[in-house]
């Protein structure tokens, strides 16, 4: 058996020379991760995209990480077990903590199926710096949203693991905000910028939502 000592013990942690909190008084707004989470089909990626856009228009940096996007590159190598789905979401948060510390305000569409996983990242990062968003869309109506026909697919047995079919997804427990996925979008995004407000990641301009 090998004695040599693991990679970590000879890592540092760097610190930036530009922090954190420079970048953020550059930018007049905080970083902060905007968690997304739900069904396929239950609106994550509308509504993560629809605030984004939103905020930009405010003046303020943003990102949205896509669960399909990420699993172009990062996550390629990644199926959808259950522990690479639990891997697929700890990488996220890694990176979804990088853009916070830039100053960002990173919005994360995934379903990230399972309430540990989530609590996860939370608990990674300051309280103030996590919101968790709830799209709550029943799956009835996920379904017929199903544009790419995965859904139909997971019913006839062609793809395994599939949340809401052949593989669960948690609740969660204590989101920060849970939005009905039957409410029209401009109501939902209006929902979210109010709490990211609340929260004091930005100052409100005079643009209505």
């Amino acid at each position: 058996m090998s004695t040599a000592k693991p990679v970590t013990a000879n890592i540092v942690w760097h610190p930036n020379t530009v922090t954190r909190a420079q970048r953020e008084a550059q930018n007049l707004h905080r970083g902060a991760i905007i968690w997304f989470t739900g069904l396929s089909g239950a609106g994550k990626s509308t509504l993560a995209h629809a605030v984004a856009e939103f905020l930009h228009r405010q003046g303020c940096q943003t990102f949205v990480l896509d669960g399909d996007n990420v699993r172009h590159g990062l996550c390629s190598d990644l199926s959808f077990s259950m522990q690479d789905r639990q891997e697929n979401i700890r990488r996220i948060g890694e990176v979804a903590k990088l853009f916070m510390e830039a100053g960002i305000i990173v919005l994360t569409a995934f379903i990230s199926p399972y309430c540990q996983d989530r609590e996860r990242v939370r608990n990674s990062v300051a309280a103030n710096d996590f919101i968790e968003i709830y799209c709550d869309t029943p799956l009835e109506i996920c379904e017929k949203r199903d544009v790419k026909g995965i859904y139909k697919k997971a019913r006839a047995g062609q793809i395994l693991d599939f949340t809401g079919i052949s593989s669960p997804y948690q609740v969660p427990e204590n989101p920060e905000l849970v939005v009905n996925g039957t409410t029209p979008l401009p109501s939902c995004v209006e929902q979210i910028i109010n709490l990211i407000i609340k929260r004091g990641i930005y100052l409100p301009a005079t643009e209505t939502i």
